[in-house]
């Protein structure tokens, strides 16, 4: 089971919050595969870059759930 940290960041983004999350190891093919699936159900845009997921604005709250329910350990 992976533990995921989940912070906010607005570095280099002109003001704009984006909500982080970072710890991944699977493989990147599972990890493209689990961002299309978040942004559908968060309704946001993001991308992946290396072990991090980037998710628009502060989707905290809600985007917890949603990786409980896949077996990752989250905190932060």
């Amino acid at each position: 089971m992976e533990t995921l940290r989940l912070r906010l960041s607005k570095q280099g983004r002109a003001g704009k919050t984006v909500t982080v999350v970072a710890g991944f190891t699977r493989e990147k093919r599972l990890m493209q595969a689990l961002e299309s699936e978040l942004k559908k159900a968060l309704a946001t845009g993001g991308s992946f870059e290396g072990a991090e997921l980037f998710l628009q604005g502060d989707v905290r709250a809600r985007l917890r759930p949603l990786l409980a329910a896949r077996g990752f350990t989250v905190k932060g």
